[in-house]
């Protein structure tokens, strides 16, 4: 059976490429179809497949204004010829799940989220206070227009899976679609507790994106008197490094940007707690956080629902404002967690359980 995987875009390492990377282990002869790859940016499981790109890849410069062609998508998405293949996996957070396919062949998504933008986060990316009146108007009606262009092609795959039940909810909402929940991987046998004493300092391990809300994890440790580490990168970052130096005296926030993952590991270990200030779909970094032993402060929505046991591996926070996030601080700052416990609760979104669960679902539908 010949297997194609699709991804929207290979920029680098986040929760959406660690769940291709399991698609490309699972399928080590599977070719790669990707709007965009730049090379280098992903770890070699998924580099050393033939990797298929749009006419995107030859503009001069384009890994820094990609997202600006958001518009093109659709269109480059469906140049891809797939008449060939018999399994077709996209791995999809934007137009991934529309290809073109033959219509004898099997098509099974694992939709990250519908994509946001064009759906219920139109604010957080183009509203007027982020991009001015004029352009976010302009952006309302190209958005409304992807959306429905979202929706239409929604039946273009045969079966959906997903990362949690929030997610699966918004499919059922957005393309009237069932989805069948498989947690993303989360490599727990690389992420593990050691002897290291936790110091007195905050993580947040994220993409510099609007919707991550980094504003308020700054904003409440400042108040907490809490140190902050900020690792990923993104558009986000001098905006929130202005509002960094904004907060004055008592604000101690520093910018990692990427680090590898040795380095991570350990800011994991030595941190006394990590911060999900945003409404993640599913939300790799606190359970990679949880499998290091150490408890997470996250807003109370979305994926933390599903990875966080209030009190016993961290604490959630029912409103989303830096008031709310430096109480919860102090909390956990007072708590005493059981680091062997939050390890445990980790352990259940291993990668050997991924590739398990995912390895059913495709069989299954397969022989439907």
């Amino acid at each position: 059976m010949s297997v194609a995987l699709v991804h929207d875009w290979l920029t680098g390492m986040r929760g959406g490429e660690r769940v291709l990377e399991a698609l490309c282990e699972r399928y080590p002869e599977a070719e790669l179809f990707t709007l965009l790859h730049v090379p280098g940016s992903v770890t070699p499981s998924i580099e050393q497949r033939p990797i298929h790109t749009s006419a995107l890849q030859y503009l001069p410069g384009i890994r820094h204004y990609y997202r600006e062609c958001l518009p093109l998508f659709p269109v480059l998405v469906e140049q891809f010829d797939l008449e060939r293949f018999d399994l077709v996996i996209s791995s999809s957070h934007c137009v991934a799940k529309s290809v073109l396919t033959r219509s004898d062949a099997l098509h099974i998504c694992y939709c990250h989220t519908p994509m946001r933008y064009a759906w219920d986060q139109f604010g957080a990316y183009f509203g007027a206070d982020r991009i001015g009146w004029a352009a976010s108007r302009l952006m309302r009606s190209v958005m409304a227009r992807l959306a429905r262009w979202d929706r239409a092609t929604s039946d273009r795959v045969d079966r959906y899976v997903t990362n949690s039940q929030h997610v699966a909810r918004r499919i059922r909402t957005y393309y009237n679609r069932d989805a069948i929940v498989v947690y993303p991987p989360v490599d727990t046998d690389f992420f593990h507790p050691d002897a290291a004493v936790p110091e007195r300092y905050a993580l947040v391990v994220s993409a510099l994106v609007p919707y991550k809300r980094i504003d308020v994890a700054i904003e409440a440790c400042r108040r907490a008197r809490l140190p902050l580490k900020i690792v990923g990168k993104g558009p986000d970052r001098a905006r929130l490094e202005r509002a960094a130096r904004a907060n004055g005296p008592g604000s101690d926030v520093e910018f990692l940007g990427r680090v590898p993952d040795d380095r991570l590991r350990d800011l994991y270990r030595r941190a006394w707690l990590t911060l999900m200030t945003g409404e993640e779909d599913f939300g790799i970094a606190p359970v990679e956080a949880q499998a290091c032993g150490r408890p997470v402060v996250a807003l109370a929505r979305g994926g933390a629902l599903e990875t966080v046991i209030p009190g016993e591996t961290g604490v959630l926070v029912d409103e989303l404002t830096p008031s709310a996030f430096a109480d919860a601080v102090a909390q956990a700052l007072a708590a005493r967690f059981d680091s062997a416990a939050i390890r445990r609760h980790a352990e259940q979104f291993g990668r050997q359980r991924f590739r398990k669960d995912i390895a059913a679902v495709i069989e299954e539908t397969a022989a439907c």
